[in-house]
């Protein structure tokens, strides 16, 4: 079974926009998602995009 859902755009001021993708909570459940946890997307091509976790404790890189 599948989960949609919508991304959501904030637009702060002419330039920042912000994209946000929900996670459904029947689908974080499944996945034992914490609040807070960090997570890894990682584009594997246009209409691909993965989620992997990321060890506890290890920084994330934030690329900008």
């Amino acid at each position: 079974m599948g989960y949609f859902s919508k991304v959501q755009v904030i637009q702060r001021g002419d330039r920042n926009r912000q994209f946000y993708l929900i996670c459904p909570a029947p689908l974080a459940q499944a996945l034992e998602l914490q609040k807070g946890e960090p997570i890894e997307w990682v584009i594997e091509d246009k209409h691909r995009l993965t989620i992997k976790r990321t060890p506890s404790g290890q920084k994330t890189k934030e690329r900008r």
